[in-house]
Order: structure tokens, then C-alpha cells, then sequence
């Protein structure tokens, strides 16, 4: 079978560090080249991947040799360069989210289904192989029914000039930080999820977006989840489930080194009993999947679409300050 030829619309930081190894390392994938509007970025970038270096993203996707595109441009771009790649006729994989409007997201995902062309988000957290385990306990009834769900995502306060402050950009803490835990409670809660609260903190002078949040939801059964993110914080990476009987605790649960083994505990009653999980390649996973669905045209997932609704119903129900 031949491998997926994969383009990268732009040179940012988690094509750099993670997805454009994978993208080498994938046997199911063949990295060909990289664009930026800045020539001298894409050569070196190129030159640190071994691949082409394009000077820009029209003349990647005009390219007969790329069959699919890997687009880690700000949120704020996605939609048009998303839209581009797929009337290009090339499979994208879009990093998170996919846009900052539900209905620009829902009409790229009818766009795809048009064209017969695989539409991914790249939320890499969840094709790791700790929480198939945590969900296999959960149904099982180690911790019998669930109650509760808390989980948080936060990073130290960035430099200044970093995108993720730019409004323009998309930037803000919710739209970054914010949908890894909201994704996390659709994963275990499901997709009927009702906002109680949130609320959105603005940085300090000179920032214009969000750089800090919270949200309280229900589910249908009336658990509660309790989510937190931010951008100016020590760093959190975790979230828990509490049961009727027990409870389930995962540390490092959004973005751990591939080496790194699980950090995964459950309590029940004193008794506490940390599971012995062997280490996993999200960022792998990730691109494999990718390639998977490429291979015959899968259309976006579900997910996907909940978590732009609930995103921005979150934000449309929040309290800013």
C-alpha cells in the first residue's frame, strides 16, 4: 500500500517539535514538503525534516504529489485554508479547533462529505491507549456509577507576541488550552452536555483575549463537570472521575512524552492501587488514524462537531472580566 503524501501549511512550533516527525516515523505516511509565506522558514524547517521547502500555501496545494495536508496555521486562518486544501481535493488534517464557529466547522465537514475526503481535527490526547483503559474501568463499574468529572489544562504565562495572545489570531485560552479538558468531557460524558456557568478571565494589560477560564457542566444523568484552563498557570495536565464507589485519577493525561508511562490511579475506598500501563505514541496514533481515514474518505467525527458547539456555547454563556 502506498503511503499517504503529506504537505504542512506552515511552520509552527507542534509541526516542528511533534507532528512532522511523526509524519516521517508513520509508515503510513510520506512527508513531501512544508510551506510558509516566509521562504527562508520553509527551507529551514524543510531542512530540519528532510523534505521540500514551498514558498506559500497556494503553490503546496496546487502540488499533484501531496495527497493530503497537515494545516497547523492559528485558529483564525483554519477555515480558509482548510477550505482551500479540500476544493484542492486533498484529505486535511486541521489542528485544534478546526475553526472558531460551529457553522464554519459544520460546513467544512458537509465540504469533505462532498468530495469524498477525510476531514480530521487533531486532537491527539484521545488515541491514546490510557484512556481506552479508563473507559474500559469506568463501564466495567470499578468506580460504580459516575457523579463527577474534573479536569484542567493550564501552562505558565507565554511569551509576549505569542499568537495565542493575538485576538485576531483566534487566540485566548479557551479556543487553546480550553479544548483539551472540554474534549476530555464529552469523551467520558458524552455529547448531551448542558452549560450551568462559565466564566472567562482577561490577561493583564495589553492582552485582549481570555487567559484564563472555567466552566460548569451537566450531563444528562446530572453529573457535574468542573473544567479549568488558562494560559498563566502552573501547569496542569489531569483530570478525575468520581464514582458512586470510587474514583479514577490521570496525571500528564493531555500531552505525554511517548516514553512516559501512564500515570493513572484508582481509589476505592483506602484502598489505592496505581495501574501499571504501558507507554504510548499519541502523536503516532494520531497521524496513523489520520492516514486510516484518508485511505477511504471518512467523514469528521461526531466529536468534532460536539466540541464546537460546546465551545461556543461556552463562550457565548460565559462571565468575562
Amino acid at each position: 500500500m502506498e503511503p499517504l503524501r503529506i504537505g504542512v501549511l506552515g511552520c509552527a512550533g507542534i509541526a516542528r517539535r511533534r507532528m512532522l516527525p511523526a509524519f516521517r516515523a508513520c509508515p503510513g505516511t510520506e512527508l513531501v514538503a512544508v510551506a510558509s509565506r516566509n521562504h527562508r522558514r520553509a527551507r529551514e524547517t524543510a531542512s530540519e525534516a528532510g523534505c521540500e521547502a514551498v514558498h506559500g500555501y497556494a503553490e503546496l496545494l496546487s502540488r499533484p504529489d501531496v495527497d493530503a495536508v497537515y494545516v497547523p496555521l492559528p485558529a483564525a486562518l483554519h477555515e480558509r485554508w482548510i477550505r482551500a486544501a479540500l476544493e484542492a481535493g486533498k484529505h486535511v488534517l486541521g489542528e485544534k479547533p478546526l475553526t472558531t464557529d460551529p457553522a464554519a466547522t459544520t460546513g467544512l465537514a458537509e465540504l469533505a462529505a462532498a468530495s469524498g475526503l477525510a476531514l480530521r481535527e487533531n486532537v491527539m490526547f484521545v488515541h491514546h491507549a490510557q484512556h481506552a483503559a479508563v473507559r474500559h474501568l469506568v463501564a466495567d463499574g470499578a468506580i460504580g456509577e459516575v457523579r463527577a468529572f474534573r479536569a484542567a489544562f493550564t501552562v505558565p504565562r507565554l511569551p509576549n507576541g505569542d499568537i495565542r495572545y493575538d485576538p485576531e489570531l483566534g487566540g485566548g485560552a479557551l479556543w487553546d488550552t480550553g479544548v483539551y479538558p472540554v474534549r476530555a468531557a464529552l469523551h467520558f460524558l458524552g455529547e448531551d452536555l448542558e452549560v450551568v456557568g462559565a466564566t472567562l478571565t482577561r490577561g493583564g494589560p495589553g492582552l485582549a483575549v481570555d487567559t484564563a477560564g472555567a466552566t460548569l457542566l451537566r450531563d444528562a444523568a446530572g453529573a457535574g463537570a468542573h473544567l479549568t484552563f488558562g494560559l498563566e498557570h502552573a501547569y496542569r495536565s489531569e483530570y478525575e472521575i468520581w464514582g458512586s464507589t470510587g474514583a479514577l485519577m490521570v496525571d500528564r493525561a493531555f500531552t505525554p512524552p511517548a516514553g512516559m508511562p501512564p500515570r493513572v490511579r484508582l481509589q476505592r475506598g483506602d484502598e489505592v492501587t496505581d495501574l501499571d500501563l504501558p507507554a504510548d505514541d499519541q502523536v503516532l496514533r494520531a497521524v496513523a488514524y489520520f492516514a486510516d481515514a484518508a485511505r477511504t474518505g471518512a467523514a469528521l467525527e461526531p466529536a468534532a462537531l460536539h466540541q464546537a458547539d460546546l465551545l461556543d456555547r461556552i463562550r457565548r454563556s460565559a462571565c468575562v472580566r
